[in-house]
């Protein structure tokens, strides 16, 4: 059987991509579909994937693998625990208002690092190519796609301050706040998918309204 140096390989292609069958899962690795499947089936005895049946527009149901909310685990979510022991003690000390300046604090940082990054782009393709590289870089997993000539989507398959968010999502809100700042008054950001409301990531459709209206 084909041996792959990491079992963290296949557990990030299910967090890139969600739920894949044994085969799809094969052609991804360049190994056969048999070998993927004993793999997934190792997994799956750790529980850290689980499969389910998908209904097909033709013919029999594919059996699906996905992660576990322990396979989501093992991808890094920077010290949650601390994290929310932080968070605990300054709405205690602090109150709302304290943890609203945190959020704030947060903000105004990561608005300035993104702008300097951003500020020698001339387009907004490149604008949004260089937010998803510093995203990736904290560990957020993040790519973009170009839907059309004026759209792009900025997809982030991890979030590494996803404990602090659930706690706050004062944070969600201030990072969607931040992308419509550092890209511009000519485009418009819309978070289209969302990991606290069940989705599988975070995704954001980008518009660019001059190309739009021109």
């Amino acid at each position: 059987m084909e041996q792959i140096k990491n079992i963290d390989t296949i557990l990030a292609k299910l967090k890139a991509q969600g739920a894949m069958t044994s085969a799809a899962l094969a052609k991804v690795l360049d190994i056969t579909s048999m070998g993927a499947r004993q793999h997934l089936l190792r997994l799956e005895k750790k529980q850290l994937v689980s499969h389910f049946l998908q209904k097909a527009t033709v013919g029999r149901p594919k059996q699906m693998w996905q992660l576990t909310e322990l396979g989501h685990k093992r991808f890094p979510d920077r010290h949650a625990d601390l994290t929310l022991q932080l968070l605990d003690s300054v709405n205690t000390v602090f109150g709302e208002q304290g943890l609203a300046q945190l959020v704030i604090a947060r903000e105004q940082q990561m608005l300035e690092k993104y702008q300097t990054a951003l500020g020698a782009c001339a387009t907004l393709e490149d604008k949004v190519s260089v937010l998803a590289h510093i995203r990736n870089e904290e560990g957020y997993m993040a790519s973009v796609e170009k839907m059309s000539s004026h759209e792009y989507l900025l997809i982030e398959n991890h979030c590494p301050i996803c404990a602090a968010a659930t706690q706050c999502q004062n944070f969600c809100r201030s990072e969607l706040a931040i992308f419509q700042q550092c890209l511009g008054k000519n485009c418009r950001v819309e978070r289209s998918e969302y990991l606290l409301t069940g989705d599988r990531r975070c995704a954001y459709k980008i518009f660019n309204t001059a190309s739009a209206s021109g």
